[in-house]
């Protein structure tokens, strides 16, 4: 096969989309994972789509939550595509509440999407990685694991687990020939941003300094140059767009 091979977790959501597509012009062949029962989760609509704009991708269901379920659906496409040579690990949901009025279940159902899910994709892609001596491992945070967020104790407590989880396997796999990187993007444009009501989404807006919402295609961007072979030399790395909204 041409090019790389690669998945992307969350990869029929709107910014999951928009990745997609640019690793698919590096080439690369581009596998889509969704969550079963998810409200953007019709793989053959969202094949069909891509296909009518000139992309051919792959899309699977897999609930990344599973580790059983995650390992076969990796087995699976290993066997199809002979490897994973990037994993973007773009899966994630939110459950807000302030703490005394979160329950358990919402404390534990977004640590398993966002957390332990980036730890089951890359154990079953890693070694492979290593292997071969070459991978790309990004996982996508937030702006609010880096700064915090009123009502989202469970979303910024995964959101900043996934760069400690980048830190110290970018330290393990390094001379390996294996980057490991986090992207924190700030708010982007996206129906999800889009149904915010109008106040609330203005007052978001006065923060960011460059005046406008992110878009897909500008985290995408950046989510293709990590994953090209010439950015061997970036790893550990959290890596902020935000448009200024947070400045480490």
């Amino acid at each position: 096969m041409n090019g790389r091979v690669a998945v992307v977790t969350g990869g029929t959501g709107t910014i999951g989309t928009e990745i997609c597509k640019h690793l698919s012009t590096m080439p690369s062949h581009v596998i889509a994972l969704c969550r079963p029962r998810a409200v953007d989760c019709r793989t053959a609509e969202w094949m069909s789509a891509r296909k009518s704009e000139d992309y051919d991708m792959e899309a699977m269901e897999c609930d990344v939550t599973d580790f059983g379920h995650t390992t076969a659906v990796f087995e699976e496409i290993t066997r199809k595509y002979g490897r994973v040579d990037i994993l973007v690990n773009a899966a994630g949901i939110t459950s807000d509440a302030t703490l005394r009025k979160m329950t358990l279940d919402q404390w534990q159902s977004v640590l398993r999407t966002n957390l332990d899910g980036v730890f089951n994709t890359t154990r079953c892609i890693i070694e492979g990685m290593l292997d071969r001596g070459f991978g790309r491992v990004i996982n996508i945070s937030s702006v609010n694991g880096q700064k915090g967020q009123f009502g989202q104790a469970n979303y910024a407590a995964s959101k900043a687990g996934i760069h400690g989880f980048t830190m110290s396997v970018a330290r393990e796999v390094a001379r390996k020939g294996v980057t490991v990187n986090t992207v924190s993007p700030g708010y982007i444009e996206s129906p999800m941003i889009m149904s915010v009501p109008e106040d609330h989404r203005a007052k978001i807006l006065a923060e960011i300094p460059v005046g406008r919402f992110g878009q897909p295609s500008e985290v995408a961007r950046l989510i293709s140059f990590l994953a090209a072979d010439e950015s061997g030399f970036i790893t550990g790395a959290d890596i902020s767009i935000n448009g200024g909204q947070h400045m480490g």
